[in-house]
């Protein structure tokens, strides 16, 4: 049985919790397009007849200007250290830039294999595709570069046939019917935190955290009760809309997601509190990681 660690690193928005999800056959991981959405550590679980693969979602690596984008980085860097194997993803859209050389120059004192993967290639020309695997042969001696479109899950069978090659025989670490490391609490309140995200955009800033504080359920139904938790009072209101239709909306949207996850019906109460506001302070500053901060 070959089994092993993959990290998937790169830049915010490079598509990396698309691909996991994509990988697994199944969202386990939330996307948007504002940058910082993936905060935690995500492991997605492959199992198949002879493989068990480990897939690590880290954060985007970026210039951090806060105490939760310092936070971010060092979880990244952490994860990148600890596995077998390294997905490097970069947007072939954008091309190789400053941001992306920054990143292999942190990996290159690694001494694991590094896969680049250029993603979004559906969106660039397949002569300039051509031309920049060209280039990006010379940069760094990669054990694999793979074109791909993560959204679309064009070339994704290819990644999984060509990591195999690079495992070792092992034992399992996980059975073979997980399909993450994180609770199914943890699950749900992504699934509202990335509604917030997405339907708000560059509005609310990436200290938003969601947490379940209720889950009843039975063999027809659930009842969820989500408080999404911010820093600040004056983004509150974003968060509620006119006469709350905002928050009417976000919760809509994330019950579809939890009725799909559960495989039953779901009723979700959402609502907004400011940090002074929550009964418990210590669990929200252990959501973003900051207590252990150094």
């Amino acid at each position: 049985m070959k089994t092993g660690f993959v990290s998937l690193v790169g830049r915010p928005n490079v598509g990396k919790s698309t691909l996991l999800n994509s990988l697994l056959e199944r969202k386990i991981a939330i996307t948007s397009n504002v940058s910082g959405t993936t905060r935690n550590i995500i492991e997605g679980i492959y199992n198949d007849k002879d493989s068990q693969i480990i897939f690590v979602d880290t954060p985007g690596i970026h210039k951090p200007q806060n105490k939760l984008g310092t936070m971010m980085n060092k979880k990244a860097y952490m994860m990148a250290n600890d596995v077998d194997l390294i997905l490097f993803l970069i947007d072939a859209a954008k091309g190789f830039g400053k941001g992306d050389n920054f990143i292999l120059e942190i990996l290159k004192e690694l001494n694991k294999p590094i896969f680049l993967l250029m993603n979004k290639v559906d969106l660039i020309k397949k002569d300039k595709l051509l031309e920049q695997i060209s280039q990006y042969k010379d940069l760094y001696p990669f054990a694999e570069i793979i074109p791909l479109s993560a959204l679309k899950g064009d070339n994704v069978g290819e990644i999984i046939d060509t990591i195999k090659k690079y495992l070792s025989e092992g034992q399992l670490y996980y059975s073979s019917s997980d399909i993450t490391n994180v609770s199914r609490d943890f699950m749900l309140s992504e699934m509202v935190r990335e509604k917030v995200l997405r339907l708000t955009k560059d509005e609310i800033p990436h200290s938003v955290t969601c947490v379940v504080e209720h889950f009843e359920e039975d063999s027809k139904q659930a009842h969820v009760m989500v408080t999404i938790i911010i820093d600040r009072d004056n983004i509150k209101k974003i968060i509620i809309g006119k006469n709350g239709s905002m928050l009417k909306e976000i919760g809509s949207q994330a019950r579809i997601d939890m009725e799909e996850f559960l495989g039953k019906k779901v009723f979700l109460e959402t609502y907004v509190k400011t940090i002074d506001n929550w009964k418990d302070k210590e669990k929200y500053l252990n959501e973003l990681g900051l207590n252990d901060l150094e």
